[in-house]
């Protein structure tokens, strides 16, 4: 499978972040007040997160490292950054596409969907993400799943 396929697929578990009522970045990556941004590390955490979610969980997946293997690994992170960014209260601004134009004809099935998920689970285990923000981070995993996961 080709580079759009991975990004879409790596800006699905980017998703699963989406948290409402953030507070925005002071411009410096440093973001002020209690965020998901914040407790997560703010640039730094996430950014680590990110790297080790590609490159030492999905990388290593056979269950779905096929979909990235065409990928630009860089730009794949610096874009999945973004979107964890802009959705936990970090400030960044997510130019991506909405979850189910993305998916279009991905045919994802549900062990790809949960095999991605598990991966992005031990990379947050790997930063110590607290408990709490961890089931935040996974909270909205139900009802994107509709728009993600088309093959049954």
């Amino acid at each position: 499978m080709g580079i759009k396929q991975a990004v879409v697929i790596g800006l699905a578990m980017a998703s699963l972040v989406a948290c409402g009522g953030a507070k925005k970045d002071n411009g410096g990556g440093a973001p002020t007040g209690d965020t998901l941004y914040a407790r997560l590390g703010g640039e730094a955490g996430v950014k680590g997160v990110v790297k080790d979610f590609v490159e030492n969980n999905v990388a290593k997946d056979a269950r779905i490292n096929t979909f990235f293997a065409n990928a630009d690994i860089p730009g794949f992170e610096k874009k999945l950054y973004e979107q964890i960014c802009s959705a936990s209260g970090g400030g960044c601004t997510y130019s991506g596409k909405d979850m189910k134009t993305a998916h279009a004809g991905m045919k994802i099935k549900q062990a790809d969907f949960d095999a991605l998920v598990e991966d992005l689970v031990k990379a947050l285990d790997s930063a110590k993400v607290a408990d709490a923000d961890k089931q935040t981070l996974l909270g909205v995993l139900g009802p994107m799943k509709a728009d993600i996961v088309t093959e049954r």
